[in-house]
């Protein structure tokens, strides 16, 4: 779980960072479920784009995106969600 103090630095973070995925119509797929795993090994920090035509909503896929991915909630900024998981194989981002 996140204090507030990592998560304000995280969110801080996460302005410097482009959206590297975008979530439609198709909605969550395993596909897509397995490339956000891999970008959170490898980046830690990731920011989501959800389109206006996702079925459901916004709040509902973040939380449903951080359940499967065991990841923590960082924010949701307008369309786009941020997620942070600490990566197992090589840490990068130090939290305070």
């Amino acid at each position: 779980m996140l204090t507030s103090k990592q998560r304000s630095f995280l969110r801080a973070m996460a302005n410097r960072i482009d959206s590297i995925f975008q979530i439609g119509k198709g909605g969550i797929s395993e596909n897509l479920i397995k490339q956000l795993d891999d970008a959170l090994e490898a980046r830690e920090l990731i920011k989501i784009h959800v389109l206006p035509n996702a079925e459901g909503d916004i709040k509902d896929i973040f939380h449903r995106l951080a359940n499967e991915l065991s990841a923590e909630e960082v924010q949701i900024i307008g369309n786009r969600l941020v997620l942070y998981r600490k990566s197992t194989k090589n840490p990068k981002i130090e939290l305070p």
